[in-house]
């Protein structure tokens, strides 16, 4: 098992599922994923809830753990007996659902425990790069609050820019926007937007379509554990192939 952490990818290419499959108990959650995304590539990925979206992403940082096929990180394999999965686990952002923030710390300190814990940096580098990103995200005044004191949509850009200061290659995204309010849904996604356009390798499950119309490069559909459907936005939406997103988008898109 010599080659295990060797890297074996093309330069451009950050992740590859390959033959992915994971079971909770009788119940299988992914079947036979396949998928590819290369540097500075925009993946949303859709479909109804129970559809294996979220197993899918969370697969990507051993969150959860396949038990078939092959899934490479920056070229290296993610599996059982990896003895560096923190190591890759710092290349990889995820913002969750429910924000996830450290309530007993300030914005600010959200923003530095990572690079400054994980990856060493001093406290006065990390304090810099945080107010960096708490500019980048647009909420440098909230910096000395405590979560409890911002609204969701505050919360979840903290999530967004605690992730950033760890400068990772790829940012997962599970629905980072259904426990908002719907007032509060525009200013995650336009921060979301804003990270896109800047050359963030993405991967984005989410039901808000407008947002994968906008700044996808590939929006896939998933069903009962399957990748349904892949295509760019505009054929995705425009002229979907299977009867199966046919519906899907007749219902989300009516709402």
């Amino acid at each position: 098992m010599s080659n295990v952490n060797q890297k074996i990818a093309p330069d451009d290419l950050v992740i590859s599922m390959q033959g992915v499959s994971k079971w909770f108990g009788a119940f299988q959650a992914l079947n036979d994923i396949n998928l590819s995304v290369k540097q500075g590539e925009r993946i949303v990925i859709c479909g109804p809830s129970g559809s294996g979206k979220s197993t899918l992403i969370r697969c990507l940082n051993r969150l959860e753990a396949h038990q078939k096929g092959k899934i490479l990180i920056g070229g290296i394999e993610m599996h059982q007996k990896m003895k560096n999965i923190d190591k890759v686990r710092q290349d990889i952002g995820m913002v969750f659902q429910h924000f996830n923030l450290y309530p007993h710390m300030t914005v600010l300190e959200n923003c530095m425990a990572g690079p400054n814990w994980v990856r060493g940096v001093s406290k006065s580098d990390a304090k810099d790069r945080a107010m960096a990103m708490l500019e980048r995200v647009k909420i440098p005044e909230q910096a000395d609050k405590y979560p409890s004191q911002l609204s969701g949509g505050q919360q979840q850009r903290v999530a967004i820019a605690r992730s950033l200061c760890m400068q990772p290659k790829v940012m997962l995204f599970d629905e980072p926007t259904s426990a908002l309010d719907p007032e509060m849904v525009a200013e995650v996604l336009e921060t979301m937007v804003e990270l896109a356009e800047s050359g963030m390798t993405m991967i984005c499950v989410t039901h808000e379509m407008g947002f994968a119309r906008k700044v996808g490069d590939l929006v896939v559909f998933m069903d009962e554990g399957q990748i349904v459907e892949r295509n760019n936005p505009t054929d995705f939406f425009e002229n979907p192939q299977s009867d199966r997103t046919k519906l899907f988008l007749s219902q989300i898109l009516s709402h």
